[in-house]
């Protein structure tokens, strides 16, 4: 598992568990419309499984040089 994926925050994190906002800005996420690029590894993957209804991921294409 090595890439990088690209990760937006679509939904707002207002009325969320604290665990879900923790996890957000654990990952750089603090406002809405946002996209932040993560490592692809099982603890990032875990974290965006925790606030899957929240976020939308994608994997970013490698780009040839």
């Amino acid at each position: 598992m090595t890439g990088i994926l690209k990760i937006t925050l679509v939904k707002s994190m207002i009325g969320k568990p604290e665990k879900h906002r923790r996890v957000l800005r654990g990952m750089g996420l603090t406002k809405l419309n946002r996209t932040v690029e993560l490592e692809d590894t099982a603890s990032t993957r875990g974290m965006i499984r925790t606030v899957s209804h929240l976020v939308r991921a994608e994997e970013k294409m490698n780009e040839v040089e």
